[in-house]
């Protein structure tokens, strides 16, 4: 498949350079668009010129967008190709490579020469030379007008030069830079003109070489082979296989000054060498000449070079060639990314925090301050989308309980719901005041996936949630967190939170390097996400099972099932040697694992369970304890989850859930009790809502806008991914197989005993009562699982039948008997 795929990519390929060179054959196109660059070759050659004279003039009007500097018929430049060739030149010199941006005129017009099918000079090596050109004059100019960038109309280095020639300074000093550009001019003088090497020899060895020369020649019988006729023509015969065709002006003009350099040098060499008679020969002497080497050029050294030459060809067959780097996504290699332009920008068409607004809060505040004789030395406000931070630095010898007790009465003063008192603002050495803002903003998601920071990340699982007070994207690596709890009361945005998380992954990864496992209890919020099942949703392995899980014996089997793959990964890193899966997939990737030995590329698996309540309520223990277990151990293997919950009471997340997910989002509570539940501290009780939270990661925390993902831009996603090529069915989970939970004591497998079996025996006895509720308290295990231990011990004879609402009978009268019984079974 993937080789299909290539295939037809170096087809398509083939056909557009086709179609291109079918179009630029037709003399009309090419003498327009020849045409065309002639004229803007003479603009930019006009425009340059003016701009050395007149930027000065124009320097203080480029400071404004584009668009802009040429709508605005107010602006008025001094360049006499006005503001379009003033706009060009100043980005050209000195936003670019400074004067040296007259080689771009230059190969403009050997390009439009060649299109009208008039040959100026090679297009190949003018490009070069143009490109050597106008990289070097730029940091040598750069380098002797080294005066600050922002002092300076004109740049003759440009910004490009400045800065490299600036780093350069800082990295070799003044010697080594004067040492690299000396080294650069002289490497490209050597490989750009045959005759420098020659006269650079002539001028430093001098008449030395030369009389030595001419001794050495009188040893010679035959000198006239200096003079001869078939020599100088093997020469212009090499010119015309060195040379382009484009330059065979230059070739003319120069042959003569070329050639008899070329005698000179021959003569030297040949002083030391044995006569040569055949053309070809002195071919190759004039190439050892270009190369300033001094080596013997016999018959059979050419025959080796030869020789050498046709190895190389041979060395290029493919045997015993290691294979690249494997490629996990070209199962899927034509699937696209979600286009940006799927989200919707929302905004509620409220206008910014005014000045006015942030003054009276201003003055309120200092005056409250002032009631209860607390001075400040300075105040500082930082709007955010929905939250304005007053930054106060109080005066000395003011303590910091005495602002903190006053957060009431400055709420008070200011009318307004939600205000937080940060005391001390970590890191910054001032007190915060959060005040909410009278119209606030909406966050849209939109803006937050096209952010740069959102783009250009490096994590390994990105997850985008909104903006912080000082309006920056805030980004997460899920990789790193690794777990993250999200609680918050009825309708405060944790479902939107969630879309948030679901589609910021979304849009960085691809299919084969994520899988989502999505609880929905409550069955309609995760619905959604039902058509790309194919691409990024993980299952049971169970054909008729739907990928979104909805019922709950189906979550405690699809969790048990995960602790599997974990523990399947884990034996997969401990035969590859590898600590995480970041190091794993690596090592798959530059196929340093066979996958004969049962390596294969691990995604990562990502669990969002979205009412994490009602599962610890109809489920209990069999819920939380592999949910704790994933939590413990699982990020190394790169299974990571998401617990989302309204109900924030210790009863929902125990110590046990707290202690493993040490990444926590608070959206708005009902009291402080609540807010120490989720995040060990209070004010989640002071949010104002609509998609206000506060997360913690650690000690700090960080009050966050969540971004505002509606239903139908997700339905959209969704539709976008899912009408793309898929695998053939979801990821499938290892199967796992629950124990059965038969009424007779014929249908129990005594073969296969509860862990806890003897233990309950023993209390059993010794409490002469052998109840299911017995069992489940003592040992805090659910019902399902205690129904099953009192199976195996009615199996076993400990107890009676089941007798109704009665408590069992216990058939062994005390321990001594018991024992018997264990050892027996």
């Amino acid at each position: 498949m993937a080789g299909k795929t290539k295939k037809t990519k170096s087809k398509q390929s083939i056909n557009i350079i086709a179609n291109l060179k079918n179009k630029l054959s037709d003399f009309k196109v090419r003498f327009f668009s020849g045409l065309f660059l002639i004229v803007y070759a003479i603009f930019l050659f006009i425009a340059f010129i003016s701009f050395v004279f007149t930027g000065g003039a124009d320097h203080s009007k480029f400071n404004i967008n584009f668009f802009e500097f040429i709508s605005d018929s107010e602006i008025n430049v001094a360049n006499w190709t006005g503001k379009i060739g003033a706009y060009f030149a100043d980005v050209f010199i000195n936003s670019g490579i400074g004067l040296s941006a007259f080689v771009i005129v230059f190969a403009l017009l050997v390009i439009a020469f060649r299109l009208i099918n008039v040959k100026l000079a090679s297009l190949r090596k003018t490009i070069i030379h143009c490109f050597f050109v106008g990289i070097y004059f730029s940091v040598f100019l750069g380098y002797v007008f080294k005066g600050s960038i922002n002092s300076q109309y004109l740049l003759p280095g440009g910004e490009m030069g400045y800065f490299m020639s600036k780093w350069l300074l800082s990295a070799i000093g003044n010697v080594g830079l004067i040492l690299v550009l000396v080294f650069g001019l002289v490497t490209y003088l050597t490989f750009t003109f045959e005759q420098f090497v020659p006269m650079v020899r002539k001028a430093f060895v001098g008449s030395g070489e030369k009389a030595s020369g001419q001794v050495a020649s009188e040893s010679y019988h035959d000198t006239s082979l200096i003079e001869d006729t078939p020599q100088e023509e093997n020469y212009e015969n090499m010119n015309q296989v060195r040379e382009d065709d484009n330059l065979g002006r230059e070739t003319e003009a120069n042959g003569t000054q070329i050639q008899d350099q070329s005698v000179e040098e021959e003569f030297v060499v040949k002083q030391i060498e044995k006569p040569v008679e055949e053309p070809v020969e002195k071919v190759g002497l004039e190439l050892d000449i270009s190369d300033n080497s001094g080596s013997e050029l016999s018959d059979e050294d050419q025959n080796f070079t030869i020789e050498k030459v046709h190895e190389e060809e041979n060395f290029e067959v493919k045997e015993n060639v290691p294979l690249g780097d494997y490629d996990p996504t070209l199962d899927l290699s034509t699937y696209q990314l979600p286009l940006i332009d799927l989200l919707e920008d929302h905004h509620a068409g409220n206008e910014p925090v005014t000045d006015e607004e942030l003054n009276s809060n201003k003055d309120k505040i200092v005056n409250t301050l002032i009631d209860y004789k607390i001075e400040i030395k300075s105040i500082k406000a930082t709007v955010g989308p929905t939250v304005t931070l007053y930054e106060i630095v109080p005066a000395p010898g003011v303590r910091i309980s005495k602002i903190k007790s006053l957060e009431d009465d400055i709420a008070l003063s200011l009318a307004a719901l939600g205000i937080r008192i940060i005391a001390p603002i970590p890191g910054r050495g001032t007190i915060g005041i959060e005040v909410p803002n009278s119209e606030p903003e909406i966050v849209s998601m939109k803006a937050i996936i096209g952010a740069k920071k959102f783009q250009t990340t490096k994590y390994e699982l990105p997850i985008a949630l909104g903006k912080t007070i000082s309006n920056e994207t805030f980004v997460i690596d899920l990789a790193k967190a690794p777990h993250m709890l999200v609680a918050g009361a009825t309708g405060q945005g944790k479902s939107v939170g969630l879309n948030a998380i679901i589609t910021s992954l979304l849009y960085k990864k691809h299919p084969s390097q994520l899988k989502f496992v999505l609880v929905d209890p409550k069955k309609v919020e995760l619905n959604i996400y039902s058509k790309i099942e194919r691409h990024f949703l993980a299952k049971l392995p169970d054909e008729e099972d739907e990928a979104i899980i909805t019922d709950v014996q189906k979550v405690v089997n699809t969790l048990n099932s995960l602790t599997i793959e974990m523990d399947s990964r884990y034996d997969l890193l401990k035969k590859a040697h590898a600590r995480n899966i970041k190091e794993y997939n690596h090592k798959f990737v530059k196929r340093s694992l066979n996958p004969e030995n049962g390596h294969r590329f691990l995604p990562y698996v990502v669990v969002i369970i979205d009412e994490f309540a009602d599962l610890i309520m109809t489920a209990g223990k069999e819920v939380e304890m592999p949910i704790a277990r994933i939590a413990q151990l699982a990020r190394a293997v790169g299974i990571h989850m998401i617990v989302a919950t309204q109900r924030p009471s210790t009863n929902i997340i125990t110590g046990v859930i707290k202690a493993n997910f040490p990444t926590r989002v608070a959206f708005k509570v009902a009291s402080m009790i609540d807010s120490r539940t989720i995040l060990d501290s209070p004010g989640a009780n002071q949010l104002i809502g609509r998609g206000d939270m506060l997360i913690s990661q650690g000690s700090d925390l960080v009050r966050v806008q969540c971004a505002f993902v509606d239903t139908p831009e997700v339905e959209k996603i969704n539709d976008f991914i899912g009408s793309q090529k898929g695998y053939p069915s979801a990821f499938l989970l290892p199967e796992y197989v629950g124990e059965s939970s038969g009424n007779e004591p014929g249908e129990v497998d005594m073969s296969n005993k509860d862990s806890f079996f003897e233990e309950a025996a023993r209390v059993v006895v010794a409490n002469q009562s052998g109840s299911t509720s017995l069992i489940q308290r003592r040992f805090s295990i659910g019902y399902n699982r205690a129904g099953r231990i009192i199976d195996q011990l009615e199996a076993a004879g400990v107890v009676g039948p089941f007798e109704g609402s009665k408590a069992r009978q216990v058939l062994i009268p005390d321990e001594v008997s018991l024992e018997h019984i264990l050892k027996g079974l």
